[in-house]
């Protein structure tokens, strides 16, 4: 599954990490090993960790009528859920540079009809997502009911759709994990390099999805 939902046993499912669909060594020189392994094996993991353990609390205080415990643990639960989420995204969403193919067929027209040429809409996501103060993520979704792509940014781990109902088709981390020992403060860099590797593929697939949803 695309974000690594395991079988349901007894009560609540658990989740899994994701496997990689490429090394960790596959996306350099624009991301390297050491960052790849460590934000995949590391962060990632973090966060699917603790979403299995807030699935068993929420599922204890569900039984007890805890009401009060269910709130509290709603903020802890959407910032490691939208981790696992928004990971899964962005990892999906890369290929090693040997295997970059430009969109194509419907994508391919929508970026020509909106944005005028592919290096007009990496400019305008670039843009949106360079200043995002302390850490989130850039976007390219997809606006079910305009029917049109739609750029966005969103803070910390907040999801895309559950926070703007936009569907989302492309993610860009900006999370300093993401690339601080590679590229330092320099976040423009790390933001324009992405593009080199994006998984144009990846994208059509969510977005046939989201248009047949």
């Amino acid at each position: 599954p695309r974000v690594g939902a395991a079988a349901a046993s007894r009560g609540m499912a658990s989740f899994t990490l994701p496997d990689l669909a490429y090394d960790y060594g596959a996306l350099e020189p624009i991301i390297s090993a050491e960052i790849m392994e460590l934000h995949h094996s590391k962060h990632h993991r973090t966060y699917v960790t603790n979403m299995n353990s807030l699935h068993e609390q929420i599922e204890e205080a569900a039984a007890k009528g805890d009401a009060s415990k269910l709130i509290s643990l709603q903020p802890a639960y959407k910032f490691n859920a939208g981790g696992h989420l928004n990971h899964s995204i962005f990892f999906g969403g890369l290929c090693p540079p040997s295997e970059y193919e430009p969109p194509s067929g419907e994508l391919a027209a929508l970026i020509e009809a909106q944005f005028g040429s592919l290096e007009a809409l990496q400019d305008k996501v670039t843009a949106a997502t360079v200043p995002v103060q302390g850490s989130g993520w850039g976007w390219l979704g997809y606006d079910k009911a305009a029917g049109k792509l739609a750029i966005a940014t969103c803070a910390n781990q907040d999801p895309l759709e559950a926070t703007t109902g936009l569907v989302p088709l492309f993610g860009i981390d900006v999370w300093e994990h993401a690339y601080y020992l590679q590229y330092k403060n320099v976040r423009p860099d790390y933001v324009k390099a992405i593009w080199q590797v994006a998984n144009w593929k990846d994208v059509a697939a969510r977005l046939e999805a989201a248009k047949s949803a």
